[in-house]
């Protein structure tokens, strides 16, 4: 929340923090978006949460949600006016924007992409306002995914995430940890380069990405940056 409200009102850069469901209640998260109101954050990115194993005790009159869906439908009551707390029965509703994820490549525990875009289907009539995918390295998994969310009746605008290659040891921890595909042409390329020539490799295949996509007309391209933003600030140069 602190990070946030530095982004937002020092910088004046709309901060969409993460709301997660797993190890926060559904109190929490309330108190949580009424705070992040009082600062002037009303962008709002709603994810379950990667299952670390724990699962904080609930007190009486405590609860929880499950899945994103049930963290969207709680914001969107919130912009409806509808909170938990008695004492704010008569409170001003918010005025969240709410996003959720979405993956081109399916969510490793659905079954198939159909059955994830019906999932994600559901976030969206819950109250979600847009999609940032997951990342991947290859455009033709964000067009084919974006067909099938129309197809299904998704019209919100869905922004590709895109993460920059920046060492040769990615090309496992990336598809291990976040379930997506590194071409053949790029890990060969990334393999054959020195190290200290891969994160120009990485450059330079995430250039190529972001120009395709635009010139497609994505209504944004979102960036991962971890550890370093270095390899993104190299690439928008």
């Amino acid at each position: 929340m602190g990070v946030c409200a530095l982004i937002q009102n020092k910088y004046g850069i709309d901060a969409v923090p993460h709301v997660l469901c797993r190890g926060f209640t559904r109190e929490e998260t309330e108190d949580f978006l009424i705070e992040l109101r009082y600062l002037g954050i009303d962008n709002v990115l709603a994810v379950r949460g990667d299952d670390s194993g724990y699962q904080k005790p609930l007190r009486e009159g405590r609860s929880a949600n499950r899945f994103a869906s049930d963290l969207v439908t709680q914001i969107d009551a919130m912009n409806h006016g509808r909170y938990l707390a008695e004492d704010l029965l008569d409170a001003e509703p918010s005025d969240f924007c709410i996003g959720v994820g979405g993956y081109p490549e399916k969510h490793f525990e659905a079954p198939n992409l159909a059955a994830d875009v019906r999932q994600l289907k559901a976030k969206i009539a819950a109250g979600a306002s847009y999609v940032v995918t997951q990342m991947f390295f290859d455009n033709r998994h964000y067009f084919a995914f974006v067909d099938a969310c129309r197809e299904a009746g998704i019209t919100v605008p869905i922004i590709p995430g895109l993460k920059v290659l920046s060492s040769r040891s990615q090309l496992s921890s990336i598809p291990r940890n976040f379930y997506v595909e590194i071409p053949a042409a790029l890990a060969d390329a990334v393999a054959d380069a020195p190290e200290a020539d891969v994160l120009s490799v990485g450059v330079a295949w995430g250039r190529r990405q972001v120009q395709e996509l635009l010139d497609r007309g994505v209504p944004s391209v979102h960036f991962y940056v971890m550890q370093s933003a270095g390899p993104v600030k190299q690439l928008m140069k």
